[in-house]
């Protein structure tokens, strides 16, 4: 048995569509070579009817570990035998691996956003926070802020269904309509918008105001419009990047039982622009 235990490579996977995108192999390849430790972390993109294909490797063993990011969180909790709190308060999943024969869904979408906000030292107590957007991670970013005691969540998207079925979770959240803009502290961009370099969310900076935090969920390109305008005007901005490393970073100690660094060489290592 002994020299077989040092063939066997552990395979890790991050889900989702579309995927190309994804700087997560990037990220766990470097931690995984950083920290010695027998394994390779690849991504696939998949259609709905092969999530229970992927989860049936996880249970027989041929692969270790899932990261799911859009647009599976919610749709791979029907084939997971038991959630975290986090995943069960937010029906989010991005992490997955088995644990005493049963395949286990944890979040860390939610701790590694609230670990980047601490970060920036911007202290959302009291404040009011307008979220643009209902899917992904949205819902483990209330669960933080609500954590970290913001005192009014306001959140508009493009569907309103979507957001109303948050509202389910969370009966304290205010939606509406796209396009309007409500008084706040702090918002946050949760869309797509802004990925191509043509997106424009349509607010108007100057009624806005400047000392602010805007805050957007991507971070590849580093500044979206939304943040370099936001810029302009006297506001703080600050992107995804940190929360994608710390919530990769919870998910890397889930499966490896290490908690790698993340440093500015990690931080330089996302920079993909």
């Amino acid at each position: 048995k002994g020299i077989f235990e040092h063939v066997m490579i552990k395979k890790y996977l991050v889900i989702g569509n579309p995927i190309e995108h994804s700087l997560s192999p990037k990220l766990h390849n470097y931690w995984i070579k950083k920290n010695n430790i027998n394994a390779v972390y690849e991504k696939k993109q998949l259609k709905e009817n092969d999530i229970n294909n992927i989860i049936s490797e996880v249970r027989n063993g041929k692969i270790d570990g899932i990261n799911v990011t859009v647009p599976f969180k919610k749709l791979v909790i029907s084939f997971i035998d038991k959630l975290s709190s986090e995943a069960n308060e937010t029906q989010s999943v991005n992490t997955i691996c088995k644990e005493n024969n049963k395949i286990v869904g944890y979040n860390t979408d939610a701790s590694g956003f609230e670990l980047a906000i601490r970060k920036t030292n911007y202290d959302v107590k009291g404040k009011k926070v307008f979220i643009l957007g209902a899917g992904g991670v949205v819902p483990s970013i209330i669960l933080a802020l609500k954590k970290m005691g913001t005192s009014k969540i306001i959140l508009s998207n493009r569907t309103k269904k979507k957001a109303e079925a948050l509202k389910k979770i969370y009966s304290d959240l205010e939606i509406i309509d796209w396009g309007e803009i409500p008084d706040f502290n702090m918002i946050i961009n949760a869309t797509s918008l802004g990925l191509k370099e043509d997106d424009e969310i349509k607010l108007n900076y100057a009624d806005i105001g400047p000392n602010k935090l805007f805050y957007d969920i991507i971070y590849s390109p580093s500044k979206t419009k939304f943040l370099s305008k936001a810029k302009q005007f006297g506001n703080q901005i600050e992107n995804g990047k940190t929360m994608f490393a710390y919530q990769a970073q919870l998910a890397f100690e889930i499966w490896h039982g290490i908690k790698p660094t993340i440093d500015t060489k990690i931080l330089k290592l996302l920079d993909n622009d």
